[in-house]
């Protein structure tokens, strides 16, 4: 019988979702007592990398790490050779997009496939997250009922995932027409703490606050306090100066993008700002998510633009949404979205090295999901700018993707480093990461909570 992929009510979408998960759920392996055996070990502190590592793990934890003949592997170990590979703590994505898959008309997708949004799309970015490395991700801005559905059901296990740490809608001053789903205005100061209330009891992991120049400093000092007061993390969209500003004077958490459009660098009064917020260690670090390849890659992707049919990014999706996909990015050179970007390209270097000489502790973050930037693809692209363009070392940039984000989300004592009793997100690529950071882009060994995904 041939299943046709017209997709028409949202109960068949539930039922096309496990069709399309269960063949990886059958390759999935349980949680048992593994060792893995041979590999370089950076296990995410930054200190030098153990060679001949052996990591035991049991169940969904770490039970031992060290050099091959200093840890005793148990008999009924699974034995994971890992000869001549880099073995590291799985990868964060601090800002990720689930309900949005690389197409480029956002008006005609907002409006066509929200109903698919819980039942086939943000699952589908997930599992393509998960497959590329990616075993920890904040999702910055979607649908709230979606966003909780899709995070529970990944923690439950019965769909495939990184570990989710979810915004819900994001919180400005007016939403865009056609996008109050998941763009929640506030008028005055009781309805912003009431917004930032009613995300919290629904369960959120962090507010995200944008076009907060629009706003009242009124509004925003409310916003940032009332998730304060919930223990939540505000983070702060940075497009424009006046956005900045009032999200320091406020005390957000954490700043995305490297803004400012096309002026050279950031103002002076800026800088002095950051750099008195990162002077305040009582406050613990300032963090930036820069979100810079799409910047940096677009005049290549429009030039070059044959990467764009690698089939990774189709997993999970039905070939109607494919199609569609393609077809929306089959012109790259005349996307509206990136006209301005061949001018913003050149301030990147600077503005980048700007928030580094500040003091701000840099996370890696994508915007994966926004045109042409496909969610198997985008995190590696970030890490492989900030090595190969913008000098970072190699052992800098992996912190930036494994320690730091565990840190700035409060579960370092969880997950983040390859450690005896944290979880066991693991993963590991054929070759020296350390040399060639590229070979993030074809993971070859994905762990997950003692999981083994791929």
């Amino acid at each position: 019988m041939r299943i046709s992929w017209q997709i028409r009510t949202p109960a068949i979408c539930v039922v096309l979702a496990f069709l399309i998960y269960l063949p990886l759920s059958l390759q999935v392996q349980s949680p048992k007592i593994k060792a893995m055996v041979g590999g370089m070990l950076i296990d995410g502190f930054g200190s030098k990398p153990v060679r001949n590592s052996v990591i035991v793990i049991d169940g969904k934890r770490i039970k031992a790490v060290g050099q091959a003949g200093t840890v005793q592997i148990p008999a009924a170990a699974e034995i994971i050779s890992t000869e001549g590979m880099s073995v590291m703590p799985g990868l964060w994505d601090m800002h990720v997009h689930l309900m949005i898959n690389g197409h480029s008309d956002y008006a005609h997708w907002d409006k066509k496939y929200p109903p698919l949004f819980e039942s086939v799309i943000m699952p589908a970015s997930a599992q393509q997250l998960l497959l590329a490395g990616v075993t920890s991700a904040r999702d910055l801005g979607g649908p709230l009922k979606a966003s909780i559905a899709v995070r529970d059901a990944i923690n439950a296990e019965k769909i495939p995932g990184p570990t989710l740490y979810v915004s819900g809608p994001f919180i400005q001053h007016e939403p865009y027409p056609g996008a109050e789903l998941f763009r929640w205005g506030v008028n005055g100061v009781n309805d912003a703490r009431a917004k930032v209330r009613q995300l919290a009891e629904a369960g959120v992991n962090c507010i995200k606050l944008i076009d907060h120049d629009q706003m009242t400093v009124e509004e925003v000092n409310a916003v940032v306090d009332e998730a304060h007061k919930h223990k939540l993390t505000v983070v702060a969209h940075a497009h424009r100066p006046e956005e900045i500003r009032r999200g320091l004077l406020a005390g957000g958490d954490c700043f995305e993008h490297t803004g400012l459009a096309t002026a050279p660098e950031y103002p002076p009064d800026i800088i002095a700002m950051i750099r008195d917020r990162t002077a305040r260690m009582n406050l613990g670090p300032l963090f930036w998510c820069p979100t810079i390849e799409g910047l940096f890659n677009y005049e290549y992707t429009r030039d070059n633009p044959e990467w764009l049919d690698d089939p990774s990014w189709h997993v999970g999706l039905p070939d109607s949404i494919i199609a569609d996909i393609k077809a929306s990015i089959q012109h790259p050179d005349q996307l509206a979205y990136f006209q301005i970007t061949p001018t913003r390209r050149p301030t990147l270097a600077r503005k980048f090295q700007q928030l580094k000489e500040s003091g701000v502790v840099m996370l890696i973050g994508t915007d994966s999901g926004i045109p042409m930037k496909f969610h198997s693809q985008s995190t590696w692209h970030e890490l492989d700018v900030w090595v190969n363009k913008l000098g970072v070392d190699p052992m800098e940039a992996i912190r930036a993707a494994t320690y730091w984000p565990s840190v700035l989300m409060k579960v370092d004592r969880e997950v983040g480093t390859i450690s005896e009793g944290k979880y066991a997100d693991i993963i590991a690529v054929r070759g020296d990461v350390l040399r060639y950071i590229n070979l993030l882009q074809d993971v070859d060994l994905v762990i997950k909570r003692g999981r083994r995904y791929k």
